[in-house]
Formats: structure tokens, C-alpha cells, sequence
């Protein structure tokens, strides 16, 4: 198995950073919300991918954390997942998924 890139990290240790759960985003919708919600997007955040990469941009230095990562997106195809992966990559968001309890 090869190691993950330096913007993501894979643990079971509790971590820093805005929390999202993966149990609550199952959906793309969920997670937009979430994710909004958790790094203080603005009111006008758009709900999309565009939208979202945008709005990482406009912050200084965001930390996302995922417990229950294994949840996050499952009931998306799973290109969704490799989209926010990309998303995370080009951003250089670090990103933390953490596995559930």
C-alpha cells in the first residue's frame, strides 16, 4: 500500500481542525451543508464542487477533520469522493479522515 499525500492524514486519534461527520454526509447535499457549516462558508456558499473549492480559497489555512469517514459520501457514486479527494488535493486542504469508533 502506498503512503497517502501530505494534505491527508488517516487515523482513529482524535484531531483538530473543523469536524464533519461522515455518518450525517451521505450525501453530497448533507455534505455541503456540513461542510458550509463547519468552516464557516458565507451565506451565498453555492452547494456544489465549484462553490466549495471556491470557498476554500477564501479561508486562511482550513483544517477539515471527517470522523466516521467511511460513511462520508456512501450514498454517492463513488466519483464523488474521488471529486472531493481532487478538490482537497488542489486546495492543499488538510484533511484528516478519521475511522469510526
Amino acid at each position: 500500500m502506498t503512503s497517502p499525500p501530505p494534505w491527508l492524514t488517516l487515523t482513529s486519534d482524535p484531531v483538530p481542525g473543523a469536524v464533519i461527520d461522515g455518518h450525517t454526509c451521505r450525501t453530497r447535499a448533507a455534505f455541503f451543508r456540513e461542510a458550509a457549516r463547519a468552516l464557516g462558508f458565507p451565506a451565498h456558499f453555492g452547494h456544489n464542487w465549484d462553490a466549495f473549492l471556491d470557498s476554500l480559497r477564501d479561508l486562511d489555512r482550513p483544517v477539515l477533520t471527517v470522523s466516521n469517514a467511511d460513511e462520508l459520501l456512501a450514498d454517492e457514486d463513488p466519483r464523488q469522493f474521488a471529486i472531493l479527494l481532487d478538490i482537497c488535493a488542489e486546495s492543499a486542504l488538510p484533511t484528516t479522515l478519521a475511522a469510526s469508533p
